[in-house]
């Protein structure tokens, strides 16, 4: 017979099960919920898979079904009470007689926050903040996307040792290894857009679709062109994903609209086109999270602007010497105007290492 576990035991596995619908759920969280019976056994599993399906709750309701009656609910993410596409989880969790809910993050939205107190209105008791820092770094891009009104920005980088995204002579395929290579697949399939420069786009027409994962939502594929020089045999014209030009207002866009092309136009500044207008406007599209992957220059604009959230590193035991470096001017000129990170996740890729780090915001 299964062994009862702990609320602390089952949070874990619910923030595990919230982390597969990353990149599928936009614009709704990710979240994971686990029913344990009247004895602390686990009855029940679910997580929220994709925007309009049952969410994480009436998923673990129902796998444990009558079981979960007396039980206690484990849920990363403070239940719903507003009906939208899908049904309340509050009402769900009422049904099924449940008498405990444990509950990681509050949510901190106007429309579907406020479910604990509505459980305790019915005599549930509500326990908050189990696994809270864990559960809110899984959902952090929602999160922040829900508190700053913009996606969540992860700038994406490969280089060598010294800090090299090419060699001398421009030569950069392969800077890291198979294994990072393929991270990177993984990394878009999380993401709801992948972003990408026009300078990077025509000097290595990249695809910045998803491959070789089975099952992968593809994320929108956003190329910031600002006078709509995009050829269009690129091959992120293509089917497989997707895509958004984002051009200048004023910009001739009549090559682009006749191809069927979607074009966004923003306004443009004195450093070049508004960066959080398009990420507020890739906001209002329902997009939370956005992968960078442009060169230097435009990861400079958006350090510069302070629109950066978090970094991963994909880093090749290689020296250059010599040759492009992986960023750019940002306007950092001494070292107390340094952009700090804490490093939240070091991995081995083979012979390359991933550095995750988030940007300290107190700066």
């Amino acid at each position: 017979m299964q062994q009862p576990i702990t609320t602390e035991s089952a949070m874990a596995r619910a923030i595990e099960l919230a982390a597969r619908g990353l990149g599928r759920t936009a614009p709704n969280p990710v979240v994971g919920c686990v029913v344990l019976d009247v004895d602390g056994r686990t009855v029940g599993e679910g997580w929220h898979e994709r925007a309009g399906d049952p969410h994480a709750e009436v998923m673990a309701l129902a796998e444990a079904g009558d079981a979960a009656r007396g039980g206690t609910a484990v849920v990363t993410l403070e239940p719903c009470r507003h009906t939208g596409r899908t049904g309340p989880c509050t009402g769900a969790l009422l049904d099924a007689g449940v008498a405990r809910v444990v509950v990681a993050v509050p949510d901190p939205t106007v429309t579907a926050g406020g479910g604990a107190d509505l459980l305790r209105e019915h005599g549930i008791d509500v326990v908050e903040g189990t696994g809270r820092d864990a559960a809110a770094h899984g959902n952090r891009a929602w999160l922040h996307a829900m508190r700053t009104g913009r996606p969540f920005v992860t700038w994406k980088l490969a280089s060598t040792l010294d800090g090299r995204t090419a060699a001398a002579d421009g030569t950069s395929r392969w800077i890291t290894g198979a294994q990072a290579r393929a991270d990177v697949h993984r990394l878009r399939a999380q993401s709801d857009a992948v972003l990408v420069g026009g300078t990077t786009l025509r000097a290595d027409d990249p695809h910045l679709a998803v491959r070789d994962i089975e099952g992968a939502a593809q994320p929108l594929r956003v190329v910031i062109d600002s006078q709509a020089q995009v050829p269009l045999t690129a091959r992120v014209l293509d089917d497989a994903a997707p895509t958004l030009v984002v051009v200048a207002e004023g910009a001739d866009t009549a090559r682009l609209t006749a191809a069927d092309v979607d074009v966004l136009a923003v306004p443009s500044t004195p450093a070049g086109l508004d960066l959080m207008a398009l990420l507020a406007a890739l906001h209002e599209r329902g997009v939370r999270s956005v992968l960078l992957e442009g060169g230097a220059h435009l990861a400079a604009s958006f350090v510069a602007t302070d629109l950066v959230d978090e970094v991963v590193a994909h880093v090749a035991p290689t020296l250059l010497g010599a040759g492009s470096p992986v960023l750019a001017d940002a306007g950092i000129t001494t070292i107390t105007e340094a952009l700090r990170l804490t490093t939240t996740d070091v991995a081995r890729l083979g012979d390359d290492i991933a550095i995750t780090a988030t940007v300290r915001r107190e700066h």
